[in-house]
């Protein structure tokens, strides 16, 4: 298993970091999300700016090395423990919830044509974690990495509109508990998740969070059930072939669910995760042009759009039915 490092790859990666510490800088006053901001940066500045041809090799090594390097350090936020303490109500309403909304992946994105790897990748991020989910499934499945930047816009797009609606639509027709069920089973990142939770109120914040970090300790098995499944076309072998960082995303999940890390040490890999991934993402920005950005992303908004509605409707009734 070898990771090949691109010659003169500083100039690309130089642009790349610099994007990235300008989105942390800005995030960081105005609370919005990081690895969206990156690529929303890298995408102006690719699209505005004609970069020279020897930035190419380093914009290509951020966009793929470092993208699977965040991947690794993401594994650390994961824990196991946390999944098997839900209960099996909540365990079963969780997988079956993922296992629906990948079924239905697979469905609308062929009914609705969505182009590329955009709908796989919307599917996955909508039934796990989000921005994360799309990042550590992109290498293994996207090869156009437009296809990245249009599913990220639109997670990230669905997470910030189901934050601020979901709770006005839960307060008509669930209690506490079956609402916090509905934020953590549904919703796309954690920071949705915890928003329109605490917003409820201080009971339902932490009960939504921890069905969320539930969803999030399936990423693991998701991702290695994908890699076994998912048959690359240009690959004539049957054997599966799992890449070096999803090897190493297995390994450090499984042991520190086991091993418990200082929180101040999760706290700083969780930073370094989140900065690497606003590397990748701005890299993967400035090689997206608006106008396949544009003709693309109105499939992905459509999708997106129908398969979160689907996942709340489906999550409601289960809810009604269990809880």
């Amino acid at each position: 298993m070898t990771v090949t490092f691109p010659k003169n790859v500083l100039r690309g990666t130089a642009i790349s970091v610099g994007i990235a510490l300008l989105a942390t800088l800005i995030s960081s006053k105005v609370d919005f999300n990081v690895v969206l901001l990156a690529l929303i940066f890298g995408i102006g500045v690719g699209n505005i700016i004609k970069l020279p041809q020897s930035t190419t090799s380093g914009i290509k090594f951020s966009s793929s090395f470092i993208l699977e390097l965040s991947i690794v350090f993401m594994a650390f936020g994961i824990n196991y423990r946390s999944f098997i303490k839900l209960g099996l109500e909540s365990i079963l309403l969780i997988v079956v919830t993922i296992t629906i909304t990948l079924i239905l992946t697979k469905v609308l994105a062929r009914k609705l044509k969505c182009p590329g790897s955009t709908g796989w990748l919307v599917g996955f991020g909508t039934a796990i974690c989000g921005s994360s989910a799309i990042a550590a499934l992109a290498p293994r499945l996207a090869k156009n990495q437009n296809d990245i930047g249009i599913a990220l816009a639109v997670v990230n797009l669905y997470g910030l509109l189901g934050m601020l609606f979901l709770p006005v639509f839960a307060s008509f027709f669930l209690t506490d508990v079956q609402t916090s069920v509905l934020l953590g089973s549904t919703l796309h990142a954690v920071g949705n998740v915890a928003g329109a939770g605490f917003a409820i109120n201080d009971t339902v914040g932490q009960l939504a969070v921890t069905i969320k970090l539930g969803r999030i300790a399936l990423l693991t098995p998701a991702l290695l059930l994908f890699s076994a499944t998912f048959k690359n076309e240009h690959q004539s072998t049957r054997r599966i072939n799992i890449p070096w960082y999803l090897v190493a995303f297995l390994i450090i999940s499984t042991v520190f669910s086991i091993i418990e890390l200082p929180k101040e040490l999760l706290s700083i890999f969780k930073d370094i995760s989140s900065f690497l991934l606003s590397i990748a993402m701005a890299a993967i920005g400035l090689k997206i042009g608006f106008k396949s950005l544009f003709s693309a992303g109105r499939k992905g908004l459509i999708f997106g759009g129908i398969l979160f509605i689907l996942l709340v409707a489906f999550a409601f009734i289960l809810i009604k039915i269990f809880f």
